[in-house]
């Protein structure tokens, strides 16, 4: 029995055995129905993360079946999805070239720093942690970062061009200087899709599969009318002398900021040898010469994005080839007359090592290498950690808690138990094996696990399934997948995000709490505004959160309490009631801690002050849930105080955990055990109990039983 369990601990999978048929059966419809959905949208949320396409294939293979065998959850699909697809480009475009080589190194650097923080918080059993990002920062963040997903794809969407920069709004109304260009066939497609997809789902039997579907349709209909046209040309086949001239500049200005950016790198990796070996001259002359060759590439940079904008906004026309000459790009409409084009209208899409890529239509998926992923090691470099070091521990989080969430709402209709460190465990090792596999950081998809739950998995054995026929997709069907348009691939992520934008859940949370709400309101701001630094929106949501959650227990409640018409004590203020001439009873609702001790004590010296005459001071405790070495200092201190001038302090309620701490400092003897009462009942029948009181008409005076209620029930 105590192997079983370490074998268990160590191998969480062994817990589906013994299987039966029946299961395995259900398993394996589940897995391969899921499948049949993720494989489009593993594309299209590979798109998202400013890598190709095939690239989520990798992520929905390796790190599926890890995230099933090692999580605690049964149910539980792990692959990509948009959230972290979009925090993964967010984190990595400032420091690469999407789609290019040194930017998928970083992508797999950041998939293994996120497997790793995931682990190493699983082995040590820090589960809660994900507990300090409070629900209405993660509302507000996916709030943002669905809006944020949804305009991304409008490039895609409508065939322009898009920018990147350190401001994705900019980058935006950039973009939507670039309207009047949209190229009407993407418009057409996207139109299309999106009608496509949106129908189907409305025939029960076909809502599943739809997404699939719309994918093969498209990908015929691409085919069947040439929707993509792509060529590449020189800058001296342009016509136009202006022109050409404007991209030979930028082309000149490209190379020259990739040997600069060539020559930092190897600066740095000098700087750090000289820095070890202890040289300050050769380190403060090499970090002189790093910043000078990034300010000049970073003038570079400025002056080409101007170009670049300037040369987007061109179309032309191509010349037929002729047998000895190369066809010529004339700027549209500066075709000269007899001349005769090739049909087409071509449009610069980038500028690469000094040839222009021409797109005369729609952007498709293209080749797609074929075979499984092959093992490859992560950029491993201290600068490159260093600067993914905050955003990964923000996607891990942000990973996991999407990830817990998921399982727990389905662990409430399948009665699973989840173990969130286990599930920590299973992620990590879910990212830190896709890592050397070509995979970006996975996490738990919501529609997957639904997909599995509603198609009756009742072991991880459906996501094991689901990762071989992704498998399968990569050996044998890539090559069908070529001419797949990537405005589909823009839809799918559109209907998949638009269940993320919940204005009614940011409403509640401002109905539910101003202070909540405004932390969500907040963090839902600064995410837009800090796009594509996404970590900034929960890093100050989380701090803002915690920062008000601290304000808050600074000034809790505190209530003068007074005798109510049904007998009981309540807020004097709040229900008119009258003060008392002997005894100022009151009490305080929250932790007793260094933070609000002042409050506590300004609270307690300003009841007295105002009933002067009360020759008793009743503290009633059942609010005070916890005290720390400030609270019974101050307490220590009132006592002492009021026992100078002559009023008795009786204490009620207190709960066990503040009692052992009175008890464990000797205030508890000092003060007397005869001050304390389990009810402020017990400490008021004590007061007037007294031969001076016992005839007073006071208005804390506890009154007898049967005059409180009569047989009947209504008050006397």
């Amino acid at each position: 029995m105590l192997t079983n369990k370490l074998l268990q601990r160590f191998f969480p999978f062994l817990a589906w055995f013994p299987v039966n048929s029946f299961i395995l059966r259900g398993d394996l419809i589940a897995g391969i129905t899921g499948a049949l959905v993720l494989v489009p949208k593993a594309m299209a949320y590979a798109q998202l993360s400013g890598l190709p396409v095939y690239f989520g294939l990798y992520t929905a293979f390796v790190p599926a079946i890890l995230g099933a065998l090692w999580g605690s959850s049964r149910q539980l699909a792990t692959g990509p999805v948009a959230i972290i697809s979009l925090m993964t480009a967010a984190a990595v475009t400032p420091l690469a070239v999407p789609f290019s080589e040194e930017y998928i190194g970083l992508a797999l650097l950041l998939t293994l720093m996120v497997g790793v923080i995931q682990f190493a918080l699983g082995a040590v059993k820090l589960g809660t942690i994900v507990n300090f990002v409070s629900h209405p920062v993660i509302l507000g963040f996916m709030n943002a970062a669905a809006i944020i997903i949804g305009l991304s794809q409008l490039d895609m969407l409508l065939g322009i061009p898009k920018g990147r920069s350190d401001s994705f709004l900019k980058d935006i109304w950039e973009m939507l200087g670039y309207l009047p260009q949209t190229h009407l066939p993407t418009l057409a497609m996207s139109v299309f899709a999106l009608a496509l997809m949106l129908g189907l789902k409305k025939i029960a039997i076909l809502s599943k599969p739809s997404v699939l579907i719309a994918v093969v349709v498209t990908t015929l209909v691409s085919v069947a009318v040439g929707f993509e046209q792509k060529a590449a040309a020189k800058p001296e086949q342009i016509a136009d002398p202006a022109v050409r001239e404007l991209v030979v500049a930028y082309a000149q200005a490209d190379k020259q900021i990739n040997e600069l950016t060539a020559e930092a790198t190897a600066m740095a990796g000098r700087l750090r040898a000289a820095e070890k070996a202890g040289d300050a001259r050769a380190a403060a002359d090499l970090r002189h010469q790093i910043d000078i060759a990034k300010l000049d590439a970073a003038s570079q940079q400025g002056h080409n994005k101007v170009r670049l904008a300037q040369i987007r906004k061109l179309n032309f026309e191509r010349t037929r080839p002729a047998d000895d000459q190369p066809a010529l790009l004339h700027v549209q409409g500066k075709l000269p007359v007899g001349v005769e084009s090739d049909g087409h209208e071509w449009h610069v899409k980038k500028i690469e090592k000094g040839e222009l890529k021409l797109m005369g239509g729609g952007d498709v998926v293209g080749n797609i290498p074929a075979g499984l992923p092959s093992f490859r090691l992560p950029t491993l470099t201290l600068d490159a950690i260093l600067s993914l070091l905050s955003a990964a521990i923000i996607v891990a989080l942000v990973a996991f808690m999407e990830s817990i969430s998921m399982a727990k709402a389905m662990a409430t209709k399948s009665k699973q138990k989840i173990d969130p460190n286990q599930e920590l465990i299973g992620q990590g090792l879910s990212n830190l094996g896709g890592a050397f596999f070509q995979a970006y950081p996975a996490c738990g998809s919501f529609t997957g696990s639904a997909i599995n739950l509603q198609a009756g998995a009742k072991t991880g054995f459906a996501m094991v399934f689901n990762g071989i026929f992704v498998a399968v997709t990569l050996l044998f069907l890539t090559p069908y997948l070529y001419h797949l348009p990537k405005a589909v691939l823009a839809v799918i992520i559109l209907l998949a995000v638009t269940s993320l934008v919940t204005p009614d859940a940011l409403k509640h949370t401002w109905k539910a709490s101003r202070v909540d709400g405004a932390v969500a309101v907040v963090t839902f701001v600064v995410t837009l505004l800090a796009a594509p630094h996404l970590d900034k929106g929960i890093l100050i949501g989380a701090a803002l959160a915690l920062v008000l959650f601290l304000y808050r227990t600074m000034k809790p409640r505190v209530a003068i309490l007074g005798r109510y018409t049904d007998g009981t004590l309540r807020d004097a203020a709040q229900n008119d009631l009258p003060a008392s001439d002997v005894v100022t009873a009151v009490r305080f609702d929250g932790r007793l801690y260094f933070a609000n001790v002042s409050y506590f004590e300004d609270a307690i010296l300003n009841a007295v002050a105002n009933n002067p005459n009360a020759p008793y001071v009743l503290i009633v405790g059942d609010g005070i849930n916890d005290i720390d070495a400030s609270g019974e200092e101050v307490i220590h201190h009132l006592v002492e105080r009021f026992n100078e001038n002559g009023v008795v302090v009786l204490f009620a309620g207190l709960k066990k955990q503040v009692i052992d701490v009175l008890q464990a400092t000797g205030l508890w003897q000092q003060i007397g055990e005869k001050r304390f009462f389990s009810t402020a009942e017990q400490a008021l029948e004590r007061i007037y109990a007294r031969a001076e009181y016992a005839d007073l008409d006071d208005p804390l005076k506890p009154q007898p039983r049967s005059a409180i209620l009569t047989p009947s029930g209504q008050h006397e």
